[in-house]
């Protein structure tokens, strides 16, 4: 339970599905900001353009169904979104379920499936389920996310190497790496060269010029030197015959009833997904901007993108978290960035698709070398591997269930074992901290905890939050959703942990997200009261100045803090 001086309305129907489109309208919305938002979505469509090509490429299906996405799926997410700065398009976390989709029921069946999934995701979002999917625990986000990041690499290592292969590439993680191996031979050195000069020009960038579209212009470069210099490489005209200038015209799938069955589980695990990378999108522009999604809203736009995508051919469509972080960075005002930005790819199918065809699939899979080695959340892994074994063991088996076996066991095992291993810590802190209860009866108002002060209470600079009971997986969506809702941004946080008996590893990424946006609005945190094991965990997270200061009580935290307000 998390307590504070706010009072908390229960919002109706039209408040929770309203499209922050019609919210961001409604706030006067000027040319000014119709300005900003066009170089927001020019940011966006430069780095959506390739990122969108390579991954169709790398799920089997040609390199225009990533356009379509990214265009139509785009404008319908960005058109209903519950947050101001989605870009929707298509993912690399869905690579290895597209891919073995369409191995196992072709193209047809894929956009069969994420139509379904669309219906789900609507289903999900109207029935205000959204929440659900925020419970999800720490280590098993990190444990699939990293596992997905390993299998999209494996997936390009043909491309990067331009490696010939006696059959079909296997799809299993094992046999893939077997043939491959087999196929080492048949190594083309340009296409080497062109791979890994792409990877350097993107890094080499990143670093000198943040800036600058380091996609774009690798693989640009890419395409130029193979054309210059007549590389015996593969390109995205060899073996797709190029890209068309529009859109088909949309068409459903086959939609029997028997089909309908067949390709079930195969949208289940798609909107299951889809709902998760959108949601944590989302929390990744919250973060950055200040601004509070809307988690219903938001997945029951993806459900509509993702009708509208397979309609018109596309794949599976889901918030992107790194072209989110970059539409915020560019200075977006609104959801019209990320409209204005899958008009642009429309442009440019209409205007220079015939240029793409030039673009060799060894800087593609350059591209997408890069966002694995991104993905891979690699100091998270590391920080869970020491926090505890428990985590160490939830992170290990999804890791190893998503990379040899498959995404959703991994996940649902994950959050099993997740599961189980808190029920073992509540039975753990009961045992041993006694007469402290995770879950205290109901008392009488004699029995009521001490209540703050009036002058605290009244503080409009430094606000106090206590947060009571087992603070674990389940109850961080409750307590971050009430921290997200500050009418007022303060100058100083006190969070009162001494009721937290127990704290898991979501947790404690939930506090240090919370407490870097507050250090970025220029406020600090104070953490009060936490035990030896809450505040361990809390140091494994990289809790330290001066985004966190402990203290052993509430009165010396809210000392400290109105000593730093008043300096």
């Amino acid at each position: 339970m998390i307590q504070n001086r706010m009072t908390r309305n229960r919002p109706g129907f039209l408040d929770l599905f309203t499209p922050k489109l019609v919210t961001v309208l409604r706030e006067h919305y000027r040319f000014q900001d119709l300005k900003a938002d066009l170089v927001a979505g020019l940011t966006v469509a430069i780095v959506a353009l390739p990122l969108s090509m390579a991954i169709a490429i790398a799920s089997g299906v040609t390199p225009d169904r990533g356009l379509y996405t990214a265009i139509v799926g785009g404008f319908v997410v960005s058109a209903l979104s519950g947050s101001r700065f989605q870009i929707g398009g298509p993912a690399g976390a869905f690579i290895v379920l597209v891919a073995a989709t369409v191995a196992a029921h072709g193209v047809d069946g894929l956009l069969l499936a994420t139509l379904l999934a669309g219906l789900i995701l609507l289903v999900i979002g109207f029935l205000r389920l959204g929440t659900f999917i925020k419970y999800i625990p720490y280590p098993v986000t990190v444990g699939f996310t990293s596992g997905i990041a390993v299998i999209i690499f494996a997936s390009q290592i043909k491309d990067l190497l331009g490696l010939t292969l006696a059959g079909r590439e296997p799809g299993p993680f094992l046999p893939k790496i077997l043939a491959l191996s087999a196929a080492l031979p048949s190594l083309n050195v340009p296409a080497l060269a062109v791979a890994l000069s792409s990877i350097a020009a993107i890094l080499i960038l990143r670093r000198l010029r943040p800036h600058w579209p380091g996609f774009l212009i690798a693989v640009a470069a890419g395409a130029l030197a193979t054309w210059l210099l007549g590389l015996p490489i593969e390109t995205i005209g060899s073996r797709f015959g190029g890209i068309p200038r529009s859109l088909p015209a949309p068409h459903l799938p086959n939609l029997s009833l028997g089909r309908i069955q067949e390709m079930l589980p195969a949208a289940l695990s798609f909107a299951l997904l889809g709902g998760i990378e959108s949601l944590l999108s989302a929390v990744v522009a919250d973060s950055m901007s200040g601004r509070r999604h809307r988690s219903n809203c938001e997945l029951v736009a993806q459900g509509a993108a993702n009708i509208a995508s397979a309609l018109f051919g596309g794949i599976c469509v889901t918030g992107t978290i790194a072209r989110t972080a970059t539409n915020v960075r560019a200075g977006a005002r609104g959801p019209i960035s990320g409209m204005l930005h899958a008009l642009i790819l429309l442009a440019f199918m209409a205007i220079a698709a015939p240029l793409a065809s030039a673009i060799p699939l060894a800087s593609l899979a350059g591209v997408l070398a890069v966002v694995s080695w991104n993905m891979a959340e690699k100091h998270e892994f590391r920080i869970l591997l020491r926090a505890s074994r428990g985590d160490a063991v939830v992170l290990l088996v999804t890791f190893l269930l998503v990379v040899f076996r498959d995404l959703t066991e991994g996940i649902l095992v994950g959050f099993g074992i997740g599961a189980l291993l808190f029920l073992h810590r509540m039975a753990h802190a009961v045992e041993i901290d006694r007469p402290v209860f995770v879950a205290d009866d109901d008392q009488a108002d004699s029995g009521e905890g001490a209540a703050y002060s009036r002058a605290l209470i009244a503080d409009h600079d430094v606000i106090v939050y206590r947060i009571t009971g087992a603070f674990f997986f389940g109850a961080v969506g409750e307590v971050a959703a009430t921290l997200d809702r500050i009418g007022e941004h303060a100058r100083a946080y006190v969070l009162d942990l001494s009721g937290v008996p127990v704290l898991d590893s979501t947790a404690a990424a939930m506090i240090m997200g919370f407490a870097r946006d507050a250090r970025r609005h220029d406020a600090t945190v104070h953490i009060a009261g936490a035990r030896a094991a809450v505040r361990r965990l809390l140091l494994m997270h990289g809790a330290r100045t001066p985004e966190i200061h402990f203290n052993d009580s509430l009165d010396h935290a809210v000392a400290a803090a109105r000593r730093e307000v008043a300096t």
